[in-house]
């Protein structure tokens, strides 16, 4: 006997629909993004594109999603926009909050923990992964992951966001202790760059941060001037 429900045909699944959409929930939106922090001799270096995407829209095409959480603790944001600039306003906060009190200056695995503990307690209704990454007298440089659900695991490199999936080989393959400042830097803006030039979500220009004991270095690659391009 023959079926009464006829399955949809594969043009009918993914007319009209791009292969980051089709699989959506009514009411969803894709976002995307590729953030990334490495570990060097003496500090860290963090990376991110500048695209803000709401679906298939670029609502933004130079955003800033590394924030500086203290003097040498910075935070990559990836997932909902409105989320981790909530979440990095209020560790911001408390961070500043504890180094009056005590005097001293805050550790990057605080930092860390504080955004592991808002996320976990909030994960049904927060959109946020990040990566808290920086320089402190305690642990040297140092870098976090903490995931969508409120994991935080300690890493001597991590990458996040939808263009991740693109260079994990890449990452794996060419990501090695011993490196300087400026071998680092190179490496990740060469990461991110092919995550951009491969992920529809990712674009713009890149951002780097070069955090050690003597302060920060912020710097822009333009998109006409990326290492790696389609």
């Amino acid at each position: 006997m023959a079926s009464l429900y006829a399955p949809p045909t594969l043009r009918q699944q993914h007319d009209g629909k791009s292969a980051e959409t089709r699989n959506l929930k009514p009411g969803e939106i894709s976002s995307g993004t590729t953030i990334m922090a490495v570990c060097f001799n003496g500090g860290v270096v963090l990376g991110a594109d500048s695209r803000v995407s709401s679906g298939t829209y670029v609502v933004n095409r130079v955003s800033d999603k590394i924030v500086q959480l203290h003097e040498r603790i910075w935070c990559c944001r990836s997932g909902s926009a409105a989320d981790t600039q909530a979440l990095t306003d209020i560790v911001k906060h408390h961070l500043g909050q504890i180094s009056i009190e005590t005097g001293r200056l805050p550790t990057v695995a605080m930092a860390a923990h504080l955004m592991r503990k808002l996320i976990y307690g909030n994960k049904d209704n927060l959109m946020a992964g990040v990566i808290v990454g920086g320089w402190d007298p305690v642990e040297g440089g140092s870098v976090y992951n903490v995931t969508l659900g409120g994991s935080c695991v300690r890493q001597p490199f991590t990458i996040g966001g939808s263009g991740s999936s693109y260079i994990y080989g890449l990452v794996d393959a060419e990501c090695r202790e011993g490196m300087d400042a400026d071998e680092c830097n190179a490496f990740v803006k060469k990461a991110v760059s092919h995550a951009m030039a491969r992920d529809g979500s990712s674009g713009g220009i890149i951002r780097t941060v070069v955090v050690t004991e003597d302060g920060n270095v912020r710097s822009y690659t333009e998109g006409n001037k990326l290492p790696y391009g389609p």
